[in-house]
Formats: structure tokens, C-alpha cells, sequence
């Protein structure tokens, strides 16, 4: 059973690669998955919504008793960059040194292909076991992710469907397969400062105030603020300035007012609310004259030591011999949707190094490895 699951492993990734599946074209990507998983009794629902394709697939025997397991997952990838740069073309999967090339073999088609190869392993071995399992699928996660995930999740909440474990295909892992499991993200908050001032003659500084100056101190203020300590699972709130703009082009002119773009990466010991009360706190105390725009890139989530984390960490013992690092590192994921309608979200899948890079490769180690570790989670969290 794992040798024939390990070998469709391979042969699904390759399949995947050679579909130029840049966001938000799927190119064919679900619908060949679909496919497949009508073979083994899933029910499919295309969940589209602009120019993203969508796919919900779900494999009940339970009539909705049994526990959901999701794997989810994107089918879209990033540009490729210069072919020329490449030592064989991103859409020809080509192996080399144990190697799997091609954009996307581990960002993340390789999970996919391992998703559905442990899926059929696990059909084929427990036909009548009393757990469900669903894909998610979307091509807009490298994209806006506006299209994507977000609107299978609002569609399954406004149907009031929950699912019970999600395991996120990404590439989780640093050096090794099995040396990291995210078990949550954290937040992302942005905010758009403009601090007033009055423009005039550079050489007539009295009747100007240059809004620079005037938010220099703020500025300096936030950079030295320690938000909070962190946690167990996540690294300290941290806040960074990334682009500042102020004035008219010319070199005689103060200008009238200064914009401050800047950004929170936070955990759940310091919520957005209270981020926001601080940031305000700080700019009143300078008597600044300003307006302050919002946007919530990502909230915060984490799962803690359960079921889940349990299942996945002791299936990934048993064939790599590691225990896995629990991390929160890292950007943003689609779990931050998921997390809506799902209290057990983990992301897992292989080694990042080469993600998004000339060369993206996956082992192929890794390909049956990762099926293994699925497949072994399925059994625990299902049977």
C-alpha cells in the first residue's frame, strides 16, 4: 500500500508542475483532482468567485457523525522569473540527485499530490471509516487571497459547516522533513499615518511646521515600545516603520504633511484593539495633529497541544524519527481563514528553502514521506 501511495506521490506532483498554474489560473489543476476524488466517493462543489477557481470536495460515509479532517491547500504559484535562469524549464518536471524540479513542487503542489495519495491509501484501507475528509483548494493564495479561501469559508459559515482538523499544505519544514509544524500565525496589522503640518518657504521656518520633525518623536517612540513579551508559541509583538513620504520634490519647500506607513506582527497575547488603543496613546501624547487608517491584514491564530498537534507530531516521529519544532514564524497562510470555522488548524508539508525561488524542488524523500505522515494522521484522527 505505501510503496504504490509513495510512487503516486511522485507521479501526481509531476502531473501538478506541468500545469503553468499562475494565480489565479488553475489550469486544470482541480478539475483533474476532482477527478480523481470522485473515484473514491466525494461529493464536489465548485465554490468560484471572479477569476479564482475554488474546489470543496467532502467524503462522507458518516451521514455528518463522524469527525472532518480538511487538507487544504493552493494549486496557483508565483511567476517563474527569467526561464532563462533555470536549469530546466519550471513547467517540465524534471529529477535530478533525488530532486523533483519545477515552480511549485513544494509550494505547495507536493502536498497536494501527497494529500490525495494518503487520501487513497487511507479509502482503499478504512472504505467504511466513520471520520470525513474534505479537500479545500484555491488558486488565489499567492495572489490577493480575496477570492480564494475566504469565500469557501464564508460560504461553508453561512451554511453553519464547521470542520474539526484542517493540516495546511504549506512548506513548513527548515533543513529536514519533520523539523517543523506551524500551529498558528501570527497577526498582521497595518496602519497608514498622516501627520498635518503647514507647508511654506524652507528659509522662513517660523511660520511653518514641518510635519517630519513634528512626527520624528512618535516615530522614535513606537520603534523603542516593547508591545508585549510574547508567549509559549509566539516571538514578541513587533512593530516596524516601512516607508515614509513627505514633502513637494522640491528641496525649498516644508511640506504640509508627512504619511507614515508601518505594521504590527503580533500573537494572541496583544489583540488588534489594544495595538490600536496604544498607537493612539503615543501620537495624543505628542500632540500630533493626525489621521490614522487601519487595516487588518491577518488575525492571529493558534492551536494549542490537542488532537491534532498530538496526531501529526507522533505521525511524523514514527517516520522521521523527529519530533517536530511547534512554530508560529513566518507570514501569513490561508489558515488565517480557516481558523473561522475550525478550532484545529496546523500547517504542515516539506522543506521551504527553495520556495519561490529559480529551482524550486521538492525531494523526493520528502514526496513519500509527507504521504506516510497523512496517511498515518488520517488513521489516527478517523478510525
Amino acid at each position: 500500500m505505501y510503496d504504490n501511495a509513495n510512487d503516486n506521490a511522485i507521479a501526481y506532483t509531476r502531473h501538478l508542475i506541468a500545469q503553468p498554474s499562475k494565480t489565479p489560473d488553475d489550469a486544470g489543476c482541480q478539475a483533474w483532482l476532482g477527478e480523481r476524488l470522485v473515484t473514491l466517493g466525494f461529493r464536489l462543489e465548485q465554490i468560484n468567485r471572479g477569476e479564482t477557481t475554488n474546489l470543496w470536495a467532502v467524503r462522507d460515509h458518516s451521514q455528518g457523525s463522524g469527525p472532518l479532517l480538511c487538507f487544504a491547500g493552493h494549486t496557483d504559484v508565483v511567476p517563474t522569473g527569467p526561464l532563462e535562469k533555470w536549469t530546466s524549464a519550471p513547467f517540465t518536471p524534471t529529477e535530478r540527485d533525488g530532486q523533483l524540479y519545477g515552480r511549485g513542487a513544494a509550494d505547495m503542489k507536493g502536498s497536494i499530490a501527497a494529500f490525495l495519495a494518503a487520501t487513497e491509501a487511507f479509502v482503499a484501507e478504512h472504505p467504511h471509516a466513520p471520520g470525513r475528509i474534505a479537500f479545500l483548494i484555491t488558486s488565489d493564495e499567492e495572489g490577493p487571497a480575496l477570492d480564494g479561501t475566504t469565500c469557501v469559508v464564508e460560504t461553508l459559515k453561512a451554511r453553519g459547516e464547521r470542520i474539526d482538523y484542517c493540516i495546511v499544505g504549506e512548506p513548513t519544514c527548515v533543513t529536514q522533513l519533520g523539523d517543523t509544524l506551524k500551529n498558528g500565525r501570527r497577526g498582521s496589522l497595518h496602519g497608514r499615518l498622516t501627520v498635518q503640518g503647514i507647508q511654506g518657504h524652507i528659509a522662513y521656518p517660523e511660520k511653518v511646521k514641518n510635519p517630519i520633525h513634528l512626527a520624528a518623536p512618535a516615530i522614535a517612540d513606537l520603534a523603542a515600545t516593547q508591545w508585549d513579551n510574547g508567549n509559549e508559541f509566539f516571538p514578541p509583538t513587533t512593530w516596524q516603520c516601512s516607508n515614509i513620504h513627505g514633502g513637494t520634490g522640491a528641496t525649498n519647500v516644508v511640506p504640509g504633511t508627512a504619511l507614515i506607513v508601518f505594521n504590527f506582527r503580533h500573537g494572541t497575547v496583544s489583540p488588534v484593539d489594544s495595538l490600536k488603543h496604544r498607537v493612539h496613546a503615543i501620537l495624543d501624547g505628542h500632540g500630533l495633529n493626525y489621521t490614522l487608517d487601519w487595516e487588518i491584514g491577518a488575525q492571529p491564530f493558534l492551536t494549542g497541544r490537542g488532537a491534532l498537534v498530538n496526531a501529526l507530531s507522533a505521525a511524523i516521529q514514527t517516520h522521521t524519527g523527529i519530533t517536530p519544532t511547534l512554530s508560529t514564524t513566518g507570514g501569513t497562510s490561508d489558515g488565517r481563514f480557516i481558523i473561522d470555522i475550525c478550532d484545529e488548524v496546523v500547517e504542515f508539508g516539506p522543506i521551504n528553502a527553495s520556495i519561490h525561488q529559480i529551482d524550486e524542488h521538492v525531494g523526493l524523500d520528502e514526496l513519500r514521506g509527507l504521504t506516510a505522515i497523512y496517511y498515518h494522521t488520517l488513521e489516527t484522527l478517523l478510525v
